[in-house]
């Protein structure tokens, strides 16, 4: 990559070239803000910027950009999807902390699962199992929850007349993948390991649903709320409720960031960008919540290959 620093250029644009980063908005880290100040008010002359791109280059100036926190949402949507529903989540929240956030996506939920159980992500946004297995084995704590409760529900298509989950043992059935909720449901609805259904991934739930609905599957798991808005599914059985997807954190992010990234997720339903925000992602706010709310829902995960 071609190096050029351009005349009218400060020297935060500079850190940012070279860090290859967009800068957080307030630059207020105790070491690097007098350095950043004292830098600033130099002259723009040839020998000043090509001063400053040499110390930043060869490091020696001892400065330091804090890299962004890592936001990842598990990936119930394809990774475009994602990206394009929870952007506005995360510009909200730098908008309300002045932080730097990074949206983190995969493409599936076995790497999901892959990377997230090796703890290697600030924040995260997922069901309640998956949840509990950081706060459980990796010390995540959870800041605050999505308001209300979800369940899945196993349907079938108009076409498919069916009372009890065994009565689909051999048939094709849309789901997300282990260890998604909907696909460790499955082993709920079917205990007995010998008589299972075929299992058909979904991208998501809608495609999921378009698939009982093209028939060319006879059923799939989905949120139950999703069962009203499409008629022609048959419910054959409901699984229990659980808490609403949390978003929790880990040991690393300091206290006054998560207070910050609490006080956000609390209050915005209470002003206009939050309100904004939530109608974007299609969600109906954030609530208090802990640790304590998610524990036991882990075990779901203990037959999961890598708990």
């Amino acid at each position: 990559m071609q190096s050029h620093i351009d005349e009218n250029a400060d020297i935060y644009t500079i850190m940012s070239i070279w860090k290859c980063r967009k800068p957080p908005k307030h630059p207020d880290d105790s070491h690097t803000r007098p350095l950043y100040k004292a830098l600033k008010t130099m002259k723009h002359t040839p020998i000043s910027r090509t001063l400053i791109a040499t110390i930043l280059l060869l490091g020696l100036s001892g400065m330091t950009v804090a890299a962004p926190y890592t936001f990842i949402i598990q990936p119930i949507l394809p990774t475009s999807q994602t990206e394009a529903a929870y952007t506005p989540l995360i510009d909200y929240l730098q908008d309300r902390t002045g932080q730097s956030l990074s949206l983190q996506t995969t493409p599936n939920f076995i790497s999901y699962w892959q990377e997230m159980s090796k703890g290697q992500y600030d924040i995260v946004m997922d069901a309640a199992h998956l949840t509990d297995y950081r706060i459980q084995k990796l010390d995540y704590r959870v800041i605050a929850k999505v308001a209300g409760v979800v369940s899945f529900t196993l349907v079938t298509g108009e076409d498919t007349l069916a009372f009890e989950p065994s009565e689909l043992v051999g048939k094709r059935i849309a789901s997300l993948a282990s260890p998604s909720r909907g696909g460790l449901i499955l082993d709920t609805f079917f205990g007995n390991p010998m008589r299972q259904p075929m299992l058909v991934e979904a991208t998501d739930a809608q495609n999921a649903i378009s698939k009982v609905l093209d028939k060319s599957v006879h059923g799939a798991v989905i949120p139950t709320p999703l069962v009203g808005a499409n008629p022609g599914l048959n419910v054959v059985a409901t699984e229990e409720q659980w808490p609403h997807m949390a978003i929790s954190v880990s040991p690393d992010v300091p206290e006054d960031v998560v207070t910050a990234l609490r006080t956000a997720l609390i209050e915005a339903t209470e002003q206009p960008a939050g309100q904004q925000m939530l109608q974007q992602i299609n969600l109906p706010g954030f609530e208090e919540a802990d640790s304590g709310l998610y524990q036991g829902y882990s075990d779901m995960l203990k037959n999961f290959w890598g708990y």
